[in-house]
């Protein structure tokens, strides 16, 4: 379903960390008063336990992705992409392989879009529209 979704440019329409085997995660980021208006400001991120990607896309349905950036990975082993999904509040992230074929997407609903990515060793260091960073360590998500 993923790679189905992710080739037709869509994404499920829940917060989550969803992988093309279907495999997902729960994700936790507060809504936007947890760090907006203060730019610079990390943005709250936790991994949860398994999600049921067939269910999520039943109860939810699923969004457009607007992808806003891609930039390579340090160690050439593939590419990250991000940008929006629609609406002004939804932004999203994915990991690529070499071949541009989809590892992870992550659609994040209070995180605004998001504009690039730098590089910390293994973290990406994504910022949104509000200039609110996004702290991912690619050696844990993969």
């Amino acid at each position: 379903m993923i790679e189905e979704l992710w080739a037709a440019g869509e994404m499920p329409f829940r917060d989550g960390l969803y992988r093309p085997d279907d495999t997902a995660l729960e994700v936790d980021v507060p809504g936007p008063g947890a760090y907006h208006p203060d730019a610079g400001r990390p943005i709250p991120f936790r991994l949860g336990g398994p999600l049921d990607v067939a269910r999520a896309i039943e109860e939810d349905g699923v969004n457009e992705v607007d992808p806003w950036f891609e930039s390579p990975l340090p160690d050439g082993s593939g590419w990250l992409t991000g940008g929006g999904g629609g609406m002004g509040n939804i932004g999203h992230l994915a990991r690529l392989d070499t071949d541009r074929s989809l590892r992870w997407v992550l659609p994040l609903f209070h995180s605004n879009p998001f504009l690039g990515v730098r590089h910390e060793g293994t973290v990406a260091v994504f910022v949104n529209d509000w200039n609110n960073l996004l702290r991912l360590d690619l050696a844990v998500i993969g």
